[in-house]
C-alpha cells in the first residue's frame, strides 16, 4: 500500500511528492513543505511513486536517484530516480510536472543526465531546506515566503 500523507491544513501553494526510502529524509522534507502550506504526497519506491503520480498528478517531484534492487524486478530495467523521472516525461497525465532530484550522490556525477531529462535542480543530502523551499517556491512560479520558524 502506497505511504500518501496529507495534511488537511495545507493550503493551496501546490501538490508534491518526494519519492526517497529513507523515512528520515521524508519526514524532514514532508515538514518543510507542509509548514511552507503545500500538502505533501510520499512514497517510499518506484512502484508506489507511480502509482501516486498516476492517482495524484502533483504540480512537482522531488526524487531521490538511488532504491533498494527490487527482487520482483531482477531482469527488468534498473528502477533508480531516473526511471522515475523517464517514465513521468512518458505519462501524459504529468509529462510537464516540474521534477528536483535530492540525493546523497553529488550532483557533479549526474548533472549531464539530469540537464538532459529536464531537471529542474538537484540538491545533495543532507538537503539545505531553506534553499530547497526556495527552489520549490521559484519553480512553481510562487513569491519568495519567509521560511517557517
Amino acid at each position: 500500500m502506497p505511504v500518501v500523507q496529507y495534511d488537511s491544513k495545507a493550503s493551496v501553494a501546490g501538490k508534491l511528492l518526494v519519492v526517497d526510502d529513507n523515512p528520515i529524509v521524508q519526514r524532514a522534507v514532508y515538514f518543510s513543505l507542509r509548514d511552507a502550506g503545500y500538502q505533501v504526497l510520499m512514497a517510499g519506491d518506484v512502484s508506489d511513486a507511480m502509482k501516486i503520480i498516476r492517482r495524484e498528478q502533483p504540480d512537482l517531484v522531488l526524487v531521490d536517484l538511488s532504491f533498494p534492487l527490487d527482487t520482483g524486478n531482477i531482469n527488468g530495467p534498473l528502477q533508480d530516480g531516473f526511471f522515475i523521472i523517464d517514465w513521468i516525461h512518458r505519462t501524459p497525465e504529468v509529462k510537464k510536472s516540474p521534477i528536483i532530484i535530492i540525493s546523497s550522490t553529488p550532483p557533479a556525477e549526474y548533472r549531464e543526465r539530469a540537464d538532459a531529462a529536464g531537471v529542474r535542480a538537484c540538491f545533495q543530502k543532507p538537503l539545505d531546506k531553506e534553499k530547497l523551499l526556495a527552489s520549490v517556491q521559484a519553480i512553481l512560479g510562487q513569491p519568495k515566503m519567509a521560511s517557517p520558524a
